[in-house]
């Protein structure tokens, strides 16, 4: 995978994450509120195309950047505005991290696949995670509640960042910079 770059998306994308680690920080599982009140109100006021202009779904890709600062209401909000596949994914990452399983569950059987879930299975596997070897969206949603309940959730919280990473990359990259990332990747591949 190549490595996390928001600049890609916007500067103004960039410069939110930049407030808060980058997008290289790890969310809580279970987050209590959002990180930055201040970066919540701008995003409240922000134009999704504008953000991420050229992108396959900039809508999306806003209730992501809610979530990366933990506003689960605001992404949620924005989720109930429109109803793509993405929306679905950030809708069902949004439900786990409010701690309700079941409407997580709900929402991942509405995408029993996405072209994520490929990469995010070797991620994973990559940081140590040991779930199946295809991407199962539900065993992961148990893997966090077991990981908080042991108070050990350092792993779960990483996967959970690979997750937002690719989405986000996935919903955000304007279409040309995806495509060539994937011709890369592919040429990455063959050449191994």
């Amino acid at each position: 995978m190549l490595p996390f770059n928001p600049s890609i998306y916007s500067q103004s994308v960039a410069d939110f994450l930049a407030l808060d680690g980058g997008g290289e920080r790890p969310m809580d599982l279970y987050p209590a509120s959002c990180t930055n009140d201040s970066v919540r109100v701008r995003l409240l006021q922000a134009d999704a195309s504008a953000l991420f202009p050229g992108a396959r779904d900039p809508q999306a890709a806003l209730a992501g950047l809610f979530l990366y600062f933990s506003c689960l209401t605001e992404s949620h909000d924005l989720l109930h505005q429109f109803g793509s596949r993405e929306g679905a994914y950030w809708h069902a990452i949004m439900h786990r991290m409010e701690g309700d399983a079941y409407n997580a569950a709900y929402w991942f059987h509405r995408l029993p696949s996405h072209p994520v879930y490929p990469l995010l299975a070797e991620q994973a596997a990559s940081l140590g995670y040991r779930g199946p070897a295809a991407w199962d969206s539900f065993a992961f949603i148990r893997f966090c509640e077991e990981s908080a309940a042991a108070c050990n959730d350092d792993l779960a919280k990483r996967v959970q960042l690979a997750e937002w990473q690719l989405l986000m990359d996935y919903c955000a990259a304007p279409v040309a910079v995806r495509a060539a990332q994937q011709a890369q990747q592919s040429a990455t591949k063959v050449a191994q």
